[in-house]
């Protein structure tokens, strides 16, 4: 990846971390070879297990409002609650692995550069230093890892307006890993690059309240149920699934009506949101084109007029191929996480959303919203709360070719200079994308149409948004969680 850089590099010499985990540097799977093995997605699996296992939801559904009509239906089969241990345990991901084929885990043997959200940790290693140096690398890359916030599918939260769902299980990771996204950016905005997970209590306040802000009740700011009635207009609906454009749109929405009900001083999202779209004239067959005057327009809307710049959050949604990925984007998708300003993309295999956070060679580490666990409550105060269901120690990935085609790319700009120093970068990777870049920036939309003649012929689509009708594959084609 000869557009990677060095800015941003960590020095492992200077990592001191002890605490991590074996388990998370190699893979899970007792089978020889199984990292460089490509799966196939066996849908008649998918759906009979998604068919047979969706029983025990009706069957939980059904026990809570009706055990006192049928309380024998409670004890009528003893290996029912065996097997619903099974589904919402860790047994039930290992199932679904074997029979579907999804990610690896670990890290493979390779000595290149990893990339995690602008930080780089520097495998290679030469006869003089030896192994202490990668190892070293690695260690701070894996408590970097485990220190992102992992946002996953909760079970037990209060019911979503009428539609008496209590659990988001097979529909919502989409938005919960737009979740994760969004969190990313107040960490980087609240506590920096460089903050890692507290191992001792008392917690750091702000780390707590920005969990709280996404936990499953209409009383956390950005929660799924508050997504939800924000996308409304963008299709979002308990229940189903929804692609990375309305996604976006939503948290635009949510930011949106969130500002307009506290002051400024309070904002519970303390920066500008700008989905990168494009004009309507590039909306197909070409790039979406930020236009710095637009950036400009939505931090002073922001701000009510009283500044002409605020910290921003940039959303890029796109479409980048029919089936599959084109392989002319790669190499871009890799270079954005070497910019700074990096909060990962929004994607996954078709169907199947995960929160990808990093790269090294043809491979994407990601955050996994597949799992099932408990719903967590606690205060926005609660220093001393148990946060280890927000973090993941295991390291999955995914080759980038395998990856949805329709995906969303996130940045998070401090400031003016972390604006333009990221506008630079951004100009400098479309000059160098062939002929295919993910997207371009220009002073307006008026100036861009000059470049309105860089069209794909490659890929019909371009980059266009996504519409959701034709975006939302069936979910259960291939995954059972």
């Amino acid at each position: 990846m000869k557009v990677f850089r060095d800015r941003g590099a960590v020095s492992p010499s200077k990592t001191t971390t002890t605490d991590t985990p074996k388990s998370s540097f190699i893979s899970d799977s007792s089978e020889p070879g199984s990292t460089d093995t490509k799966f196939s997605k066996p849908s008649l699996w998918s759906s009979f297990f998604a068919s047979a296992f969706s029983v025990f939801d009706i069957y939980r559904d059904s026990s809570s409002t009706s055990h006192n009509k049928a309380p024998h239906i409670r004890h009528s089969n003893d290996w029912t609650s065996s097997v619903k241990k099974i589904v919402a345990g860790g047994t039930m991901r290992r199932i679904q692995e074997r029979v579907l084929g999804t990610s690896k885990t670990g890290i493979s043997n390779t000595t290149s550069d990893i990339w995690l959200l602008g930080a780089c940790y520097k495998i290679s290693q030469d006869d003089s230093s030896g192994n202490a140096d990668a190892t070293n690398a690695l260690a701070a890359f894996h408590r970097d890892f485990s220190s992102r916030i992992l946002i996953t599918y909760r079970k037990g939260f209060d019911m979503i307006e009428d539609s008496k769902l209590t659990s988001d299980v097979n529909w919502g990771c989409m938005l919960r890993s737009s979740q994760m996204l969004v969190a990313q950016a107040l960490l980087f905005h609240r506590l920096g690059r460089s903050w890692r997970k507290p191992v001792d209590k008392p917690l750091d306040r702000d780390y707590v309240e920005i969990l709280h802000l996404f936990g499953d009740s209409e009383a956390s700011a950005f929660s799924i149920h508050n997504l939800l009635q924000a996308g409304k207009a963008y299709g979002l609906a308990a229940g189903s699934w929804v692609g990375p454009y309305a996604m976006c749109r939503s948290w635009e929405s949510l930011a949106r009506s969130k500002r307009e009900e506290t002051n400024l001083e309070y904002q519970t999202l303390p920066m500008a949101v700008y989905v990168v779209s494009g004009c309507e004239d590039g909306e197909r067959g070409g790039a979406p084109v930020l236009s710095i005057e637009d950036a400009a327009r939505h931090c002073s809307e922001f701000s009510k007029g009283r500044e002409d710049w605020t910290p921003i959050l940039l959303l890029v949604p796109l479409v980048l191929g029919l089936d599959k990925i084109n392989p002319r984007y790669i190499p871009s998708l890799q270079a954005t996480f070497t910019f700074p300003q990096s909060l990962g993309i929004l994607g996954g295999k078709p169907g199947a959303s995960t929160y990808i956070v990093g790269v090294q060679d043809e491979n994407a580490f990601y955050l996994d919203p597949h799992e099932v666990q408990q719903v967590v409550n606690f205060s926005r105060d609660d220093v001393e709360a148990n946060t280890s269901s927000y973090h993941c120690d295991v390291v999955r990935h995914i080759p980038l070719d395998l990856i949805d085609p329709s995906l969303a790319i996130g940045f998070y700009c401090r400031d003016k200079d972390d604006f333009d120093d990221f506008c630079s970068l951004a100009s400098k990777l479309a000059d160098e994308s062939n002929g295919a870049p993910l997207f371009t920036v220009a002073n307006s939309y008026k100036s861009s149409k000059h470049d309105s003649s860089e069209v794909r012929d490659d890929d019909p689509l371009g980059v266009t948004t996504m519409n959701d009708a034709e975006g939302c594959l069936n979910e259960d084609d291939w995954q059972l969680l």
